[in-house]
Order: C-alpha cells, then structure tokens, then sequence
C-alpha cells in the first residue's frame, strides 16, 4: 500500500511513500510533517484475479474511505478510472490516473459540536423531505447567490416557512460527497438525489454556495446549528447499502481498488460478479467487521462534527445482510448502533427493502427505529384516488398498521407514513396523471414505478377545466387530511404543500433543473394554508398523536380511545368492517387521559364516495375544525375574531363528496369523563 502526496490542486503527484505496517489487516504509518491541507491518495499492490474477487490495481491513485473532504470530481466519461481492459478476460488497465483521481485532503475537524438539540419527541415529530438544491434553486426570496445551497436551506424566509408550516424534522437527501454514474454523464444528466455516494465521510461542495471564508463543511455545519435554533431537527439520508463503483464494469475509485473482496458481497458462483441486491450494481457487506467500523465512524462524524440529529438508512435490508445474503435482526449493524454511546440517542429511520431474497422487512428493524411504510401509501393512494380498499383496510393503516408494528415494544411511531417521496410521483401530479411521463430520462419511460394508484380526475396532465382542478384540490386536501391525522409519523414531501409538479416524472433522480427545483413563484397558498391548519391541529390535539396503540376498550370502555363508527352512529361490525361499496366511516379519538393538556376528543368524518353521505354524530359538542371539502379547506364559518365559531347543533351532518372532516369537542377536557360514558351508551 502506498500513499501518494500531491500538490495544493491534486493534479501532480509529487510523492510516494510505501505504508510500512500492516497490523490486522489495517495498513498504517507516520508522516512527519504533515499538516492540514495535505492533498493524497492511495495505491494497492495485489493480486489481479477477479475470480477470486481480487481487483488490485498500482495505476489507479484510490480515494480514502475516511475522508473528510474530496479533491476533484469523477468524469465518467472519461475511461481513466476504468481499472480493467475490455479483453476476455479483462487485465487491469494500465493507464496512470494520478492526475484525474478522486484525492482526499487532511482538513483540521473542529471540536465535537456541542449542541443543545430540539429533541422533537417521537410522538410530535413531523418529518419534511427535501433535497438541499431543489428546495430553494428557484425561491425568488433568497439571494440568487444562496439558492440551492446549504445557505439557503437555512435562510430566513426558509425558516419562516418551516415554522408557519408546522414541520419539526427536516429530512435532507443525501449530502455526502457523490460520484454521478458514467451513463448519465454520458447524456449530460447527473444522479441529482444523490444516490451515488463515494466518500461516506465528506459534504458535496456542489451544495455549497461559495462564499468567501467559508467550505462545504462550515456551510452545511452553520444550516445545521441554524436549524437548531429554529426549533428545527435535521436528519440525513445516507447510502450505505452500495457505491458509486457499481457492478464489474464500474470504475475504481476506492473500496474496489483497496480491498475489493472485503467491502463488496461477491456472488459466492462467480467472485468476478457482484450480487446486486440494490438495483446499482453492488452492495456493501457489512458482515465485515471492518465495513461496520467505517459506517459507525461515519455516522458519528455527522453527528458529532455536524450535530444532525439523526439517519434515514437507503435499502436498509442490506445493512442487515449477513455473509450468507439473508435479513438478520440480530446483524452486526445493529447491534453496533444499538450499543454506541453517541448514535444510540439520536433518531433512525429505515427504508426497510432491497431487491434481495426477503427484501421486504417492513415491521423487522429494532424498536426505537421507524420505518417507512409503503403499505400505508398505497393503501391511502387507493382509498380515495381508485375507490380501492375496504373500512378494515383503512382503519388497519390509519392506526398505524399494528399487523407490521404492534410487536417486540415498539410503539405506532414506528409507522412512518407518507402519501409522496422524493421517488416517485409529487401530490399535484398524484391527481393529474395516470401514467408517467419520464421521457427526460433519457430510458424511454421504461424506468420508475409502474404501479402508482394514481388518477388523472379525466384528463391526463394540466387542464383549464375548473370542474377536473376543483376535484384535484379536493382530492389533494383529503389525502392530506389523512397522512396528518393518523395515527404513526407522518412524512411530507417537500414541495407537496405549494403544489409542485413533476409534469409526470415520477423518478426524476437525474433532473437537475426545473422538473425537480420547487416552483416557489407559482405557490398554491391555499394549499399550504391546508397544511399548516392540518398541522396546527395535530399539535394542538393529543387525540391526533397519539404514542400508544389505540384501544376501543372492547368490554368495558376503559382506556377507550378510539370508536370506529358507521355513518348511521352505531359502532362498525364485522359486516360493515368489509361491506362492498360502502366505505365511509367516523373515526372517535381520545387521547385516553381527560386531566392531559389539550385532552379533547376528535371526530373524523372520512367519506371517500363520490356523492354526499349524511353521519349521524356520537354525543359530544362537535365544532368542525377543518373540511377538506369546503373551498378553502378552512372550517365552515369563522367569527369575526377570527376564531373558530360554530358548533354542529344537529344529530347529521352532511359531508361533502371525496371529502374528511375534523371535528372537536371544545369543552374543558375535565368534563369530557361524562362524554366518554355518553358515546359508549350511543355506540352499543
């Protein structure tokens, strides 16, 4: 092993020194002299023998897996970080790429930042995913110097957003140093995600705005305290699961070409290939003890040299994965987080598949991790977008879909639902399209999910039908009425509440440009205005986050905090449960202690029909708080204060078409012990 100095630029290769040590497994040694700003890479000596997953290759300089900071980009469109020649069988390339090689340079770190973090509890956290560039790259209010950079996911007007929106967690893709695959720079796109880390360790700089006295690092570490001060979490989405090196015929950049075998799963029939569990050609093995120690090492850097708050994990699956490919809940990765002083307090969130043999473990990571649940989106997408599912199917993951996560002492927040990500279709155009429309891709629409449970409300794409964009605002309204007061934690998109569209891209990963950045200018306030009420509720009404499982307190009524009713009052059966064709249903939530503050019981009038349904009220005092389907989706009528006047005086009422109430009974939650005791004796 050899370490290569270079000059301040990275482009001269002014020295080379052999490593002398190699104490288990770990090559070491001693530079005296060396002082921050040093700019070096590597060189391994070894075997070419791919059949034996050797890929050993002295022409290729290889980035440091433990840098803090990257020299140089990767062109994939050049073939210098090619390690083997296009022979049967490959040999190793011979071409010295000294002066193109991704380096890394010793930067001083400065002291474990020391943070007093907001500390959202679980039950109050609301989740925000953005992507550091799109978020503001076309906000007419920021400086144009500061638009898609770290800067401007914390500046003032952001903050304000943040705050009157009602959101405690911003979710940000990733933001570790990236190497875009050779196709995509081949037809002038790039991986905008993210999605294609190389260096776990070091910030990309294309986020950073440039300004003098300032680095990638300082940028993103200031957004971060900023944040903080706002009141504001911030969790970071990292890609452990594969690199940028992709399959055999991907470039050497680093692991690949410093211990391939190691860091990589190799297909146990052919060591030459990569078993590929994540679509992106290779996937890390952290079975290896080694591998376990740089992804912890990493982690805590974000942590303590960052203050972030906690990880949302790629294709979690395959950190799970052991040495024989199979999902272990006992694997090294989890056991090493679990028991790590620093990464054991902060959040962790799993993307719980791969593409592997029992990818799917939704319900399977540790308690205290949440998880993201697509069977809550497709069930909510189908419920009201393609008249799909029953009441028990509703109810199942409106409550936090106990089935995957009423086990092993974990509590509903374990649920992270959400309707929209960063892949796949935004809110606007789950309402306005059928079919993707990825042609920008450059993969002739054959990439992105194919089964979306969207709907076009008839016309595919934009429209100047008031009728289509009526029931479009309606249809947007409920089904975030629906993500914000379920039971679980709810994640929105970024983008979602202003009415972002993709114009049908539905995997715009690669879209630098106007299809991804939000369109800021053209904001709907009146679906932000949505949000924000829906939020403001949630907040405010312990009903709505509720951090134990529900119970309706079957046999006696103790502990009741939820009713799950027809609209003609009664309680549902086992018939009305699954009945064809009739779907509506009322929702009674109590938090399940009257003496808590803001103790009130909620009513949820859901009707997913196309026509209007007429619901019988349980005793209480109802004053309606929000109606997704009133113009505005603001309440029915509003006092001259401008507070929240009437209260429901009749025995029914009518909800509108596609359309989900919310209801409050304002008494002092002190006297709702006898509303309790009322709504029992008019349920049964």
């Amino acid at each position: 092993m050899e370490l290569c100095l270079f000059d301040d630029l990275g482009e001269t290769e002014v020295r080379r020194l052999d490593l002398p040590c190699c104490t288990d497994g770990v090559w070491h040694g001693f530079l005296p002299g060396a002082r921050p700003g040093l700019v070096y890479g590597l060189r391994a000596h070894g075997p070419w023998a791919p059949h034996r997953g050797q890929r050993f290759n002295p022409a290729k300089v290889l980035l440091d897996p433990w840098a803090f900071e990257v020299v140089g980009q990767y062109h994939g469109y050049l073939d210098a970080w090619c390690g083997q020649t296009a022979d049967d069988p490959p040999q190793p390339d011979g071409y010295d790429n000294a002066a193109v090689a991704l380096k890394a340079r010793v930067v001083t770190l400065p002291p474990a930042v020391r943070v007093s973090r907001p500390l959202i509890p679980a039950g109050q956290t609301v989740l925000y995913e953005a992507h550091v560039r799109s978020l503001t790259m076309r906000h007419p209010a920021i400086p144009e110097a500061l638009r898609g950079s770290y800067a401007g996911v914390a500046h003032p007007v952001m903050l304000a957003h943040y705050k009157a929106l009602g959101i405690t967690t911003l979710n940000l893709l990733p933001v570790q140093f990236r190497a875009d695959e050779a196709a995509l720079q081949r037809r002038g796109l790039s991986n905008h995600w993210g999605y294609s880390s190389i260096a776990w360790l070091a910030p990309e700089p294309r986020y950073w705005s440039g300004r003098p006295g300032t680095t990638a690092a300082s940028e993103l570490r200031e957004m971060v305290s900023t944040l903080h001060g706002a009141g504001l979490e911030v969790v970071l989405d990292i890609v452990f699961n594969h690199t940028a090196e992709t399959d055999e015929f991907g470039p050497t950049l680093s692991l690949r070409g410093l211990a391939n075998a190691r860091y990589y799963h190799l297909d146990p029939q052919d060591p030459a290939r990569y078993r590929n569990w994540t679509g992106c050609g290779n996937s890390v093995d952290l079975s290896e003890p080694r591998v376990v120690e740089l992804v912890t090492g990493a982690l805590r850097h974000w942590v303590e040299s960052y203050g972030v708050d906690g990880f949302r994990l790629d294709l979690a699956s395959t950190l799970a994965r052991g040495r024989d490919g199979h999902f272990s809940t006992r694997a090294g990765f989890f056991a090493a987080v679990q028991s790590d002083p620093v990464l054991a307090q902060v959040k962790w969130i799993a993307e719980p598949w791969d593409l592997g043999p029992d990818g799917y473990q939704l319900g399977a990571f540790p308690p205290g991790w949440g998880e993201w649940n697509d069977q809550y989106r497709d069930a909510m997408r189908a419920w009201w977008l393609r008249g799909g599912g029953d009441r028990g199917s509703f109810a199942h993951r409106f409550a936090a879909s106990g089935t995957q996560f009423h086990h092993s002492a974990k509590a509903p927040t374990a649920s992270i639902n959400f309707l929209t990500a960063h892949d796949g279709f935004t809110l606007r155009d789950l309402v306005s399209y059928d079919q993707k429309h990825n042609e920008a891709n450059g993969e002739l629409n054959r990439d992105g999910h194919h089964h979306n449970n969207s709907w076009n409300c008839g016309i595919e794409g934009p429209t100047e039908s008031a009728e289509v964009e009526t029931l479009r605002t309606r249809l947007q309204t409920a089904l975030l009425a629906t993500l914000l007061s379920a039971q679980g934690t709810p994640m929105l998109l970024a983008g979602d509440e202003i009415g972002h569209t993709q114009a049908g891209n539905n995997n715009a990963y690669c879209q630098d440009n106007e299809i991804s950045w939000l369109d800021w200018e053209h904001a709907d306030r009146e679906l932000v205005d949505c949000v924000s009420r829906l939020l403001s509720l949630r907040h405010k009404h312990a009903a709505l986050r509720q951090s134990a499982w529900l119970s309706d307190g079957r046999h006696d009524g103790a502990g009741r905090t939820v009713l799950w009713l027809h609209p003609e009052g009664r309680r549902l059966t086992g018939v009305d449960w699954h009945a064809p064709g009739d779907r509506a249903l009322a929702i009674w939530l109590h938090p399940g202690a009257p003496d808590a503050e803001h103790a009130n019981a909620v009513l949820l009038l859901v009707n997913p029909d196309d026509r209007v349904r007429s619901f019988v009220l349980p005793a209480g005092h109802w004053r309606t708080e929000f109606d997704s389907g009133a113009s505005t989706a603001t309440p029915r009528a509003q006092s001259t204060d401008g507070g929240i006047a009437p209260v429901v005086p009749d025995e029914t009422l009518d909800v509108a078409a596609r359309s989900f109430l919310i209801l409050v009974d304002p008494r002092d939650p002190t006297d709702l012990r006898a509303a309790v005791a009322l709504t029992v004796a008019s349920s049964t």
